[in-house]
């Protein structure tokens, strides 16, 4: 299937490990427009969606911190957890850097962790579980400090949201090694996130969570 918004070409591509499959978006015009790429809402449905029952927030929170507490070293901690509709998102975070780490995905019903899909494993330039590798092209896009700034992820950002996501709004963007990661509000309520690669300017749509609940801010 293939979905055209404004130059935005969406197409099938690819797999990431053997349960999850991403969509692989195509290419939109200049460097600041980049690419867009989404998993289908549907098949991350099937992984985490709601079932017999729910963890409830506490243990999201309680397996975010000790996915963070578990690292080596130390060095991590969890600093916020999303609850979505068809999954608890958690953002791990370098205590010393205040930098992003990666991202994860808690099953709404056993609690089980994932990696996010998309920009964590295939743009995470130093805790990147694929290390660019499986996915070829589609791995690993730069090293060293981002070219992109932050002021101008989240001017991506907005200008993808206006024509993809109408009356919302890209707050200040989360940088990870890598890409940032962008939380959009409609009304001042959070709707959804996206990423921005740091070096290509790439846009990748979170497009598996389902809706919003609730936030827990950690302060990591």
């Amino acid at each position: 299937m293939a979905v055209s918004t404004r130059g935005l070409l969406i197409v099938g591509a690819g797999a990431i490990g053997a349960a999850l499959l991403l969509s692989v978006a195509g290419i939109a015009t200049g460097r600041m427009a980049g690419w867009s790429m989404g998993a289908p809402g549907e098949m991350m449905g099937r992984v985490f969606g709601g079932g017999a029952g729910d963890i409830g927030m506490d243990r999201a929170v309680e397996i975010a911190q000790e996915r963070g507490a578990s690292y080596p070293g130390g060095s991590l901690a969890a600093d916020e957890v999303i609850e979505f509709s068809n999954n608890y998102y958690a953002s791990i975070r370098e205590k010393a850097t205040k930098i992003g780490a990666f991202e994860i995905l808690i099953n709404r019903t056993t609690g089980n962790v994932i990696r996010e899909p998309g920009p964590d494993m295939m743009w995470n330039a130093k805790y990147s579980a694929m290390g660019g590798g499986m996915m070829g092209s589609f791995g690993v896009t730069g090293s060293g400090p981002m070219t992109v700034t932050a002021q101008q992820a989240q001017d991506i950002a907005q200008h993808w949201l206006e024509a993809n996501q109408a009356g919302t709004t890209a707050k200040s963007p989360d940088p990870f090694y890598g890409y940032y990661t962008v939380d959009f509000t409609r009304t001042g309520q959070l709707v959804g996130m996206l990423s921005v690669n740091g070096y290509t300017g790439q846009i990748w749509y979170h497009s598996w969570h389902g809706s919003f609940i609730q936030l827990r801010d950690l302060g990591a």
